[in-house]
């Protein structure tokens, strides 16, 4: 399952591209089609692997040279979506945690932009194979990859238009609301004493002080089992369960008030045997 800007990033082929390049496309985002891959700055760059066709005269592997970048928003752009951002604290307190806020479209959207593609114009794309449609398949399948890494790398999409989530991420610290969220995340740490394990260490003998006895038997005697058995504090526990005139039960006297003293007698008579 994607996340949703996975899905919504993907949106925009199917407004600009027909079901069978589409569904070809995604075939080509493998690695057995894709055969470089580089992001550099806010262009993604692939070559990919073409097939013969001796119809038309391919009798070799083509490959084929694919660019994709996004539509870049302008400095100015960038500089109005900082300051929404800095002025809410929502979404501000997600991306200062490297998280992707879950609204953070509305901020774009009230600035009349977009963070992730919506309409082919969105799109830059080139491709070196012959197919006359734009995008072809191949420029799909490089699509379908960009996709895969946002599944897992959300926040990629800020460098894909024009705005690296380092820089990003100081223009918001350097706020007033970011700089108050950033100290207040200092006063609130504390350090932390972590144990190697829960229980205590046991103490270790060394082994050429320790006798064949002791090995074996323990470097103490086991307690005394007299004075392991005492009184149990609530005598007959098993049998007051029952209460004291169970179905099985045909005396007038209680079957708990019946049973204790005999519990009792058992215990004692049985203990030097324990």
């Amino acid at each position: 399952m994607r996340t949703w800007w996975g899905e919504k990033f993907l949106d925009v082929l199917a407004t600009c591209m027909d079901q069978g390049r589409l569904q070809r496309g995604r075939a080509y985002s493998g690695p057995r089609r894709l055969l470089k891959f580089n992001i550099d700055g806010q262009t993604v760059e692939a070559v990919m692997r073409g097939n013969k066709n001796p119809y038309f005269g391919v009798y070799t592997e083509p490959r084929y040279k694919v660019s994709v970048r996004l539509k870049q928003f302008s400095a100015k752009d960038w500089n109005r979506i900082t300051e929404a951002v800095s002025l809410n604290t929502a979404v501000l307190c997600h991306l200062l945690m490297n998280e992707m806020p879950p609204t953070i479209e509305s901020i774009f959207f009230e600035n009349n932009l977009h963070l992730l593609p919506r309409k082919r114009s969105d799109l830059i794309v080139s491709c070196s194979c012959p197919d006359y449609a734009n995008p072809c398949k191949h420029i799909a399948g490089v699509y379908y990859k960009i996709a895969s890494l946002l599944d897992r790398d959300p926040l990629l999409v800020f460098q894909l238009r024009g705005m690296t989530f380092d820089r990003l991420q100081k223009k918001l610290i350097s706020s007033p609301l970011g700089q108050a969220l950033i100290d207040h995340r200092k006063e609130d740490t504390q350090e932390i004493e972590y144990r190697s394990h829960r229980y205590t260490a046991p103490q270790i003998e060394p082994l050429e002080t320790v006798s064949l006895r002791s090995f074996w038997q323990g470097l103490s005697s086991p307690p005394r089992v007299d004075a392991m058995v005492r009184s149990a504090v609530t005598p007959a526990v098993l049998i007051r369960k029952g209460g004291d005139y169970p179905s099985f039960w045909t005396k007038y006297k209680s079957f708990i008030e019946t049973m204790e003293p005999i519990y009792t007698r058992v215990v004692d008579k049985n203990k030097n045997s324990l």
